[in-house]
């Protein structure tokens, strides 16, 4: 079994932002809190390229663009590892509230499920490893300052 480690530099930006991140977004992570605090890092934008109920959350500018989370009424869409085999963590941690997206889980994509197993303060950092990865996917040139 893979152990799930948070990186150096999540770990780092994170307490880097001095942010409780309960004060702000509350004791309970729903899906427009989660849509607030998707959109608070940098170059980040809503899109809603298949008009579901709720948006995905991009990075990067335009089309160019790439998504770091899948937003939906009961959890969040996350790249939750650089390999299957990383992100198969999750699976083992949490499983019935994480599970593998379709069509892309492949690839590390899991989506998290709102109120059950997984701590909130677990799905935030998710969503942070999942911009993380896919930032330093993009080209120098479209990655946020």
């Amino acid at each position: 079994m893979v152990e799930l480690v948070e990186t150096p530099q999540a770990l780092a930006g994170r307490r880097a932002s001095g942010l409780d991140r309960r004060a702000v977004y509350g004791d309970l992570v729903d899906v427009e809190r989660l849509r607030e605090y998707c959109l608070a890092k940098p170059g980040a934008w809503a899109d809603n390229p298949w008009e579901h109920e709720h948006p995905v959350i991009k990075v990067g500018e335009g089309e160019r663009g790439k998504i770091f989370a899948f937003l939906s009424a009961g959890g969040v869409g996350v790249k939750g590892g650089a390999t299957r085999e990383v992100a198969d963590e999750w699976l083992h941690r949490f499983p019935g509230d994480a599970t593998v997206m379709r069509y892309i889980g492949r690839s590390g994509w899991n989506d998290l499920s709102f109120g059950g197993a997984i701590p909130d303060d677990e799905l935030l950092d998710a969503v942070d490893e999942s911009y993380r990865l896919v930032v330093e996917k993009l080209p120098k040139r479209l990655r946020p300052q």
